[in-house]
């Protein structure tokens, strides 16, 4: 597992260090990594927002002690609601851990991306789909866990990114440059 911050921090000096970051970005991969993730990891880090990002993460795998951590040291978190979130038992503890870290005061911003706010909310859709599935797998208190999470984080105000067409890794349109400047700007500000 690869784990990415720009500044220069590593996997190693992670977990051996107290380092705040300014900005977590929770995501599922599959559905933003190449485009609007990547898109707005850069547009963060160009303005000097120390931000991290875990890259390439092994499927299958627990989230680490030291990712819990690096999400605890960070003064704010974005969560990339997209169609697949709910399906990633990952992404789900690491909204669970961000939710109890906004209690102790870290600003916790969402983005909604190419998914209605109330499907998260509510559970509806392939939120409550990917719920269902896990539920047939794992004990109630822990799925249960999860629900809240995501109906306390829908309920933040956010972001809500509508668009039909795939980004290109390699370039971004004005409509998308416009959404990570103001992103970034709130952020600064």
């Amino acid at each position: 597992m690869a784990l990415v911050a720009c500044k220069g921090a590593s996997s190693s000096s992670f977990t051996h260090q107290l380092k705040k970051f300014d900005v977590f970005l929770s995501f599922k991969g599959e559905d933003t990594r190449f485009g609007f993730i990547s898109h707005l990891y850069n547009a963060l880090c160009q303005r000097g927002i120390n931000t991290f990002i875990d890259d390439n993460l092994q499927r299958g795998e627990e989230i680490s002690v030291g990712l819990l951590k690096v999400i605890e040291s960070s003064r704010i978190s974005i969560i990339v609601f997209s169609e697949n979130y709910a399906s990633s038992k990952w992404c789900l503890d690491e909204l669970a851990k961000i939710v109890e870290c906004r209690k102790k005061y870290q600003l916790v911003l969402p983005v909604f991306y190419n998914i209605d706010p109330s499907e998260v909310r509510n559970q509806k859709g392939k939120f409550g789909e990917a719920l269902s599935k896990h539920e047939e797998k794992l004990n109630d208190y822990k799925v249960q866990s999860w629900r809240e999470a995501l109906f306390e984080a829908a309920n933040i105000s956010g972001w809500h990114y509508k668009q039909k067409y795939v980004f290109n890794d390699n370039y971004c349109t004005f409509y998308e440059f416009h959404w990570f400047v103001m992103i970034t700007d709130f952020i600064v500000k």
